[in-house]
C-alpha cells in the first residue's frame, strides 16, 4: 500500500521544488509585466513586429517583462525588451509538442505544471498584457480577471491589445454572460481594450509610476 503512494509523493517534492527555484530564481524582480500570446505568430507577422515594439517600449521604461518564454508573440517581446538592455523573463512549459525557450531571455524557466507557472506569472506582476493568442492566452486572461475579480490579488491593469481580434470577446460578455448575470456589469471594467501596443504600454507605464509614487 505504501508503495502505491510513493509516486504522488513524489510528485509533491517535484511541486514544492519548481515553487522554490522560482521563487529564488525571481526574487529580485520587482514590478513586471506579464505579457501572454500567441506562440504561433511568424517573424514576419505584422503582430510579431508588434509585439517586439511592446517589448521595447516597457524595457524603455526600466519594467521587466514576463511571457511564457517560447516562440512567436513571446518571442518578440522578450527580443524587444532585451534590445533595450531590459530585464527579459521566459517562463517556459513542458508540453506534449516541444516549446524551446526563445533566445532572448535574461531568465529562463521551465516548469511541468501550469499552476506553477501561473503563480509566478502574477507573484511579480503589476499589470498582464494579453496579445492575440489561442487557448493558453485565454486561460491565462481569465485566471488573471478571476483572481482580481475575487480580490485574491490587488487590482492591476489587464489590458487587451486589438480591437478586431477582442472585441468578439468583448460583446460577449457585454450581450450574453452579462445579460444572463452570470457576472456584474462592475466586472466588464476589470480590463481596458485598446488597439495599440503603444496604448497597453502607456496604461502599464502609468500604472507604475503611481504606485511607485
Amino acid at each position: 500500500m505504501l508503495d502505491a503512494k510513493m509516486p504522488e509523493a513524489w510528485r509533491v517534492l517535484r511541486i514544492q521544488s519548481e515553487l522554490v527555484d522560482g521563487i529564488e530564481r525571481l526574487i529580485t524582480l520587482k514590478g513586471a509585466v506579464t505579457v501572454f500570446g500567441s506562440a504561433r505568430f511568424q517573424e514576419e507577422a505584422p503582430e510579431y513586429q508588434e509585439a517586439m515594439h511592446l517589448g521595447e517600449l516597457l524595457a524603455g521604461e526600466g519594467v521587466p517583462v514576463i511571457t511564457g518564454g517560447g516562440p512567436g508573440l513571446m518571442e518578440a517581446c522578450n527580443r524587444g525588451a532585451f534590445s533595450q538592455a531590459g530585464s527579459s523573463i521566459g517562463l517556459n512549459i513542458e508540453l506534449p509538442f516541444e516549446q524551446i525557450p526563445n533566445a532572448y531571455l535574461d531568465i529562463s524557466l521551465n516548469f511541468r505544471y501550469f499552476f506553477v507557472r501561473k503563480f509566478m506569472f502574477v507573484k511579480h506582476a503589476v499589470g498582464f498584457i494579453a496579445l492575440p493568442g489561442g487557448y493558453g492566452t485565454l486561460d491565462e486572461l481569465f485566471e488573471a480577471l478571476t483572481l482580481v475579480q475575487t480580490q485574491k490579488v490587488r487590482r492591476f491593469p489587464i489590458v487587451l491589445v486589438g480591437k478586431r481580434y477582442w472585441a468578439g470577446l468583448k460583446d460577449w460578455l457585454l450581450n450574453t454572460v452579462l445579460e444572463c448575470e452570470c457576472i456584474d456589469a462592475a466586472d466588464l471594467d476589470l480590463f481596458y481594450l485598446v488597439d495599440t501596443v503603444d496604448e497597453a504600454a502607456e496604461i502599464i507605464i502609468e500604472f507604475t509610476r503611481e504606485k511607485n509614487g
